[in-house]
């Protein structure tokens, strides 16, 4: 009977202790809201593969946290920063969702910050580049964790102009995201000793290319800059291959270039092609480990966009875990204390203006012959220290930093 008794009041305390710690949790549960482009242009970068990813990290705490269960509600934000900002307003307002995440588009992003700000939630930005995220436009919540526009032209436009490519045209997707990436390999690609003789914008998203390809090819430039990313990219270099740019003598530049992608163009019209990654599965063990999970449960391997939502999730648990609380003024400072130590990154760490700051590649497409399967598409060519990729502290014109 006493033996009863003692298992009785062991239960009945271990219920207590999981009582009290949800009771830190400010409605009991914990809920992501993860919004990201289900359907269109960016749906193979990121769409339903960034929901598996954020999901894979709440598997790893077993769907709970600080005593509380983890849920996550997805939308498809279509890449429209209305229906974005309606959607994260909803989810704020009554949906009891804690942090958002994802945010593939900038103009989402900015949309959704400004939800973010006035509800003083996190926002926790995977798929979204440009860098004015953590400059002009920053918020006190705003992370911005798997690139940015900086970043991918320190690394593609820095190495194309010292392998001799100084004379660029670039076409630009029509929106802030290619009006930033253009401006960042610019600035790259003067201050190295180069020059831009023109640029022309493109609608988004835009399946012809013919005509802008054409006053690419008039320009006389030695590298086509492509300023856009996903269906736009691919759109666009396979409109160059039977226009003939590159047998012409010119050379494209894939300035935000993904695995899909390259498997959508194709490798032998994709080789040697130079682009500037956050990720790549082939790295390590701990990449391939992790991929090979991602792929049993969607078919395919991992873009960095979702390799860097499951990293901004986990980090974000991690730091609920650590606190026993999911108030956003105790989580961020947590987030910002703890260094970034997952198979995404390594010893990342999270600044003030909200840039988590980690190493990037440049990589290089394999001709088909160098390739050992399916997945295996690119070398890495050169490890990009973190600093050096997104810039010192310094540089920011973040007012929050």
């Amino acid at each position: 009977m006493k033996l009863f008794k003692t298992l009785a009041t062991s239960v009945s305390a271990a219920a207590m202790l999981a009582s009290a710690a949800a009771a830190q949790i400010s409605d009991g549960v914990v809920k992501i809201g993860l919004m990201t482009d289900m359907s269109a242009v960016y749906s193979d970068i990121a769409g339903q593969g960034t929901v598996v990813a954020a999901q894979m990290a709440i598997d790893e705490f077993g769907g709970t946290v600080a005593g509380a269960p983890i849920e996550i509600v997805t939308a498809d934000h279509q890449n429209k920063a209305d229906i974005a900002a309606n959607k994260a307003r909803e989810w704020g307002d009554t949906g009891q969702v804690d942090a958002f995440a994802e945010l593939v588009t900038t103009s989402v992003a900015l949309a959704v910050f400004e939800v973010a700000k006035q509800q003083n939630k996190i926002a926790l930005v995977s798929g979204a580049a440009s860098s004015p995220l953590t400059n002009d436009a920053c918020i006190p919540t705003g992370l911005h964790w798997t690139y940015n526009t900086r970043a991918l032209a320190v690394g593609t436009g820095s190495a194309i102009v010292k392998e001799g490519g100084d004379s660029w045209y670039f076409l630009t997707a029509d929106y802030a995201f290619g009006e930033a990436l253009q401006r960042d390999v610019s600035n790259v690609v003067e201050a190295e000793g180069g020059k831009v003789v023109g640029a022309a914008k493109h609608p988004f998203p835009s399946s012809d290319f013919s005509s802008f390809i054409l006053q690419a090819q008039a320009s006389g430039a030695k590298i086509i800059g492509l300023a856009n990313a996903g269906g736009d990219t691919v759109n666009a270099i396979k409109a160059a291959h039977e226009f003939g740019v590159v047998a012409a003598g010119q050379k494209i530049a894939g300035l935000l270039v993904f695995l899909p992608n390259v498997k959508s163009i194709g490798q032998e019209v994709a080789r040697g092609l130079q682009m500037t990654v956050s990720f790549y599965w082939d790295m390590d063990d701990e990449t391939r480990a992790w991929s090979a999970k991602f792929e049993e449960k969607t078919g395919k391997k991992p873009t960095g966009i979702q390799a860097g939502t499951y990293s901004a999730v986990r980090h974000y648990l991690k730091a609920i875990e650590a606190t026993g609380s999911d108030d956003t003024d105790v989580v961020l400072a947590k987030m910002r204390e703890m260094p970034v130590q997952d198979m995404f990154a390594k010893n990342g760490v999270l600044r003030s203006d909200g840039r988590m700051v980690h190493d990037m590649y440049l990589a290089e497409v394999k001709a088909p012959a160098d390739s050992s399967g399916e997945w295996d598409l690119l070398k890495i060519v050169r490890t990009i220290p973190g600093e050096e990729a997104f810039g010192p502290l310094s540089e920011s014109t973040c007012a929050t930093k």
